[in-house]
């Protein structure tokens, strides 16, 4: 009770000294912003333009990419997810594509296409494997060929 009488009020947690205790090591001096540099190549990750991003121009994206905003020109890459929201003007170039958006344009790919029921596409498609669920639409031309890394497609063996 410090408030009525005349000692001085103690905390309720004993103060620690910044002094390390003896024989304990002492911790490194704190690095300054230039010397912070990551010496460990980046591990690979994942891409995510949200709803609201809005870009025109080509695109490319090392790993897996999913996209939920408006895209105006030319996607490539190695998985690419077109969300619902996302609504892309756009020729698209992957490994795998999986679409549950709106799409106007080509899409091909080296492995698979999947076209979720929410997805809308207008264009070709070119991939030897297709997989279209019950709900969606697709206005164009399909190509189940296998298509080499020149662009030139080649019939899968039936």
């Amino acid at each position: 009770m410090a408030l009525l009488s005349k000692e001085p009020e103690k905390p309720a947690y004993p103060e620690q000294s910044a002094t390390p205790h003896p024989g304990t090591s002492q911790a490194a001096p704190p690095i300054t912003p230039a010397a912070q540099k990551i010496v460990a190549p980046p591990a690979p990750s994942s891409a995510y333009l949200d709803r609201g991003t809005k870009i025109s121009g080509k695109l490319h994206f090392e790993s897996t990419a999913c996209i939920d905003g408006n895209i105006d020109g030319e996607i490539d890459g190695k998985e690419i997810t077109i969300g619902e929201s996302a609504v892309a003007t756009a020729q698209i170039r992957a490994d795998s594509i999986v679409v549950s958006g709106k799409i106007k344009g080509d899409i091909t790919a080296t492995q698979r296409i999947e076209i979720r029921p929410t997805a809308k596409i207008i264009g070709n498609i070119t991939a030897p494997k297709v997989i279209v669920h019950d709900g969606a639409i697709f206005e164009g031309y399909c190509s189940m060929g296998q298509v080499s890394d020149g662009g030139h497609k080649i019939r899968a063996a039936s």
